[in-house]
């Protein structure tokens, strides 16, 4: 298929008329498609188109800009499969997990369509009791959404779903590895009723569109989900502008922390998904399984076990567990840090990396690499995003310890904690640095309506409905006097005496 920009309501290629492809990480013989490989040209057309429909979309009664999402939901409903298996084709996702994904994005659109009939301000108290006050939100204008390839429609939706609904126009970059995905969603949207102008779509890699985006004086607002680097540069020239936000979710350095209490089979298995699920590459996956010295030898003995187990192939079968890495440079990236575990003194219990046969050679198919590291702050491969199923074992003693191997990293995004004990969970939850927290749960599995995001390195921002609303909106206060004369807050003198 031959994709397309979409600015103004209409469906475009890019003004060069150059293209790129998307292909399979599956089977790279298998190209889904062609799409524009936008420049800042494109970008301008776009902004501009998004900077004029905002005056009428921003006038629209909030009910009926959340209607647009309902209409989304009923038509994606008709197609989830459709798209399941289309998500699976292009990102390399399992079929299961392409499905939860869809879902997501529908959980995500039902939930800014709900939020339009409830409150968007307070009542809130005055000092002077002739005064009412309010606190209401106001659209900041246009906003950018960046978004990455691993959750191709349920982030895009995290983003577009707040920025729209609070009356926000968009313009929409999504990875240059899921093309097709990210105009599905635009297609979506259009047939739901967005009016031209109010959602634009340009395809592209970072340099021709995304930073050109990024650093558009008419852009309001930078919604990004990505890797740290892109985000430090995003930060940086959005500091440039006064006027402009950046809205940064950007990584982790994610760990179970499995206590000597701990239900062994419910730690197993949550480990098992924090570190496998998308084949590692979740910014909340979790590269670190932080254990407690007494179940140390028979825990490692049983997740090698269940990690030979992992089934790894095609996406659209059923029984796949874990497709492929998105791209080369994924895969490379798995196998220096391989590398850098062993020179940094890891004890390899599962000899991963690079699958060759069984169907994966046309893929970037890889197997589990897990070791044994005993606790150095001078580690690398302890603190760094691998983003892969890159997998380290870490003993620990005390709940000290504990706290302190899951603290040191540059990153702050998710942990899980197993454990019967509740005051040591919470001893965890007060203590460690983090956004997403689970209990008896895997470190992956967020909900639409909680906040997402983290500290440090992780992120600026949380880019989710829950709280980016926040973000895409400004406070307002409106303060009316419903007296005859003039009284002012704090005892301020009112008159001329």
């Amino acid at each position: 298929m031959k994709g397309k920009n979409f600015i103004n309501g209409q469906w475009v290629a890019s003004g060069s008329g150059e293209i790129f492809e998307s292909r399979n990480p599956a089977d790279r013989d298998d190209v889904i498609g062609t799409f524009p490989l936008s420049n800042a040209q494109d970008v301008d057309g776009a902004v501009q188109a998004a900077e004029k429909a905002f005056p009428a979309w921003r006038a629209m009664s909030r009910i009926k800009r959340g209607e647009v999402f309902d209409n989304f939901v009923q038509l994606i409903k008709k197609d989830h499969e459709e798209l399941s298996r289309l998500m699976a084709r292009e990102c390399g996702k399992a079929i299961n997990e392409s499905r939860a994904d869809v879902t997501e994005g529908i959980h995500m659109a039902q939930y800014v369509f709900g939020i339009t009939r409830t409150p968007a301000g307070d009542v809130i108290a005055s000092e002077i009791a002739e005064k009412d006050a309010y606190m209401r939100r106001h659209p900041k204008g246009v906003v950018a959404a960046i978004t990455p390839w691993n959750f191709p429609f349920a982030i895009p939706l995290w983003l577009l779903g707040p920025s729209l609904v609070e009356g926000n126009t968009v313009v929409f970059k999504p990875s240059e590895d899921t093309p097709l995905m990210g105009e599905k969603v635009a297609e979506y949207l259009e047939r739901a009723g967005i009016p031209p102008g109010v959602l634009n779509l340009v395809q592209g890699d970072g340099e021709g569109a995304g930073r050109p985006l990024a650093a558009h004086s008419d852009v309001d607002v930078v919604a990004f989900t990505g890797s740290f680097e892109v985000g430090s540069e995003i930060r940086k020239i959005c500091a440039e502008a006064p006027h402009k936000m950046a809205v940064c979710e950007m990584g982790g350095k994610n760990a179970v922390i499995v206590f000597e209490d701990a239900d062994v089979s419910i730690a197993l298995n949550a480990a098992l998904l924090s570190a496998y699920k998308t084949t590692g590459q979740r910014c909340v996956s979790s590269g670190k399984l932080i254990v407690h010295e007494t179940l140390y030898p028979k825990f490692c003995e049983e997740f090698v076990k269940l990690s030979r187990r992992v089934n790894i192939g095609d996406p659209l079968d059923e029984k796949t567990f874990m497709g492929p890495l998105i791209n080369a440079a994924g895969r490379k990236k798995m196998e220096y840090y391989n590398d850098l575990a062993r020179k940094e003194g890891g004890r390899i219990l599962l000899e991963g990396g690079t699958l060759k046969g069984r169907g994966c050679d046309k893929g970037w198919f890889v197997s589990p690499f897990v070791y044994q590291m005993d606790y150095n702050p001078q580690s690398r491969v302890l603190r760094e995003e691998v983003f892969a199923p890159n997998v380290a074992i870490v003993p620990f003693r005390t709940i000290e310890d504990a706290i302190r191997i899951y603290n040191d990293t540059d990153y702050g995004l998710a942990l899980a904690v197993i454990t019967e004990d509740y005051r040591k969970a919470r001893r965890v939850r007060e203590e460690c640095e983090y956004g997403l927290g689970y209990v008896n749960l895997p470190s992956i599995g967020a909900e639409v309506h909680l906040p997402f995001g983290g500290v440090k390195k992780s992120g600026t921002g949380m880019p989710s409905a829950a709280t980016l609303i926040d973000a895409v909106t400004h406070r307002t206060a409106w303060t009316v006097n419903n007296a005859k004369e003039i009284k002012m807050a704090q005892g301020l003198k009112a008159t001329l005496d």
